[in-house]
């Protein structure tokens, strides 16, 4: 669809746990990519995923139609570097699966409940994971597009199955308004196709082309949500709502949910959310009573980002002085905590463990609001550079919605027995 190159697909049956993996045989070694948010690659109009230099471009048509097929395991070689467009649809995906049957396998299929609201916005485009007592997915789509004629407002709810999938969104197209056709088009991108090919809409319909349904633009925008939403590697029951969303907003939303579900797996499993229990944390900091002010990690994104939490209670020893009938937990303290979750960030990084996070400075220092016995301080700190020897983190210390503190601080890394 977008590099008009020719491709070979091949899809093949998988054993248990498996998942959904791309296999890229047309380079001088196969290169194995499983489709999971982790290996999202960024991309502009579509979803593409990534290992090192090797990327497979478009592959959301595909994944909705596995979704809706209840196809939990499949590897799926590709000679080329870009899945087949066909007409812009998963028609042909969905058609070409389902004739090859299906095998149950002796283990239970990976699922999810929505169990917390996620809200995420990006200008006037906004996308809402709901928890529902339905136990399936449902989608409400919005598509606004009232300054353009051709296509105008669309509005579509659905209880997504295999049977509806099939009937009503698996032939919805791909479209793109006239100028945005001619603008790839003058950058060499889809310059194969024509308003034949794919659905090309100016103020008066689609050009040279028809409508298979009257609402087909709303249709095929739930299409790719499926497919961006397959990444989250497990069956989702829930409410999702769309108002303009498009492939950006709709992969933070799975990278969301990917995190949500993993939380719930860590709950059952051990009874916590933490990924870094307090006995972990002793581990990697020297810090002990009444200087250890980090109580568990809760979120870790590579060495990029790290959330953590502080559970303030009456018992902190320096409410006795600060201030007896007014406990408020003192603002250095707080930046002090902030300064831990940095140096638990560092030591995601293998070249970093067995280092000290010295503090050398804190810029832009902001203490918003009061912190007292009862709160809980959510500890965040994002990577801006960090070097063998040096790192530079922005951090915040929200409460609730509201932020408490934030600071972006400079740290010199040093070697645990130099200190």
């Amino acid at each position: 669809m977008f590099g008009g190159q020719e491709a070979r697909v091949l899809f093949l049956t998988a054993p248990v746990d498996t998942g959904i993996v791309f296999v890229r045989k047309d380079t001088p070694e196969p290169v194995q990519i499983e489709a999971t948010v982790r290996n999202l690659a960024e991309r502009s109009r579509r979803t593409a995923i990534k290992r090192g230099d090797v990327s497979i471009e478009t592959i959301e048509h595909c994944m909705a139609a596995i979704n809706a097929l209840e196809i939990d395991n499949i590897i799926i070689e590709i000679e080329g570097p870009e899945m087949p467009g066909f007409d812009g649809g998963c028609g042909e995906y969905f058609k070409a699966l389902k004739s090859c049957g299906f095998v149950e396998q002796q283990k239970p299929k990976k699922e999810m409940v929505i169990t917390e609201p996620i809200i995420i916005t990006e200008g006037d485009a906004s996308i809402y994971a709901l928890p529902s007592t339905t136990g399936d997915l449902q989608i409400t789509y919005d598509l606004d597009y009232t300054k353009h004629t051709g296509i105008g407002r669309q509005l579509l709810s659905c209880t997504i199955t295999t049977e509806y999938f099939e009937a009503n969104l698996a032939p919805a197209r791909t479209f793109l308004l006239e100028a945005e056709a001619k603008q790839f088009q003058s950058h060499g991108i889809g310059s194969h196709l024509s308003p034949r090919d794919i659905l090309v809409i100016d103020s008066d319909g689609p050009i040279k082309n028809s409508f298979r349904f009257s609402d087909e633009c709303v249709r095929h925008k739930i299409v790719d949500l499926i497919g961006d939403m397959t990444l989250v590697g497990r069956r989702i029951a829930g409410r999702i709502i769309a108002y303009k969303s498009g492939h950006s907003l709709n992969q933070k939303l799975a990278q969301k949910l990917v995190q949500q579900a993993e939380q719930q797996e860590r709950i059952t499993k051990a009874g916590t959310d933490a990924l870094l229990d307090i006995r972990r944390i002793q581990k990697i900091l020297p810090h002990r009573y009444p200087f250890l002010l980090v109580d568990k990690v809760i979120e870790i994104d590579g060495d990029r980002l790290i959330k953590g939490v502080k559970n303030v209670t009456y018992n902190e020893i320096f409410f006795q002085g600060h201030f007896p009938g007014t406990p408020i937990m003192p603002g250095v303290l707080i930046l002090e905590a902030m300064a831990q979750i940095s140096g638990l960030l560092f030591a995601q990084k293998l070249e970093h463990t067995g280092k000290l996070a010295l503090l050398l400075g804190m810029d832009n220092v902001r203490l918003r609001r009061g912190v007292v016995p009862g709160d809980q301080l959510i500890l965040i700190s994002e990577a801006v550079r960090i070097r063998s020897k040096t790192a530079i983190c922005k951090c915040h210390a929200m409460v609730g919605d509201v932020k408490a503190a934030e600071a972006e601080m400079r740290f010199m890394l040093v070697d645990d027995e130099t200190v």
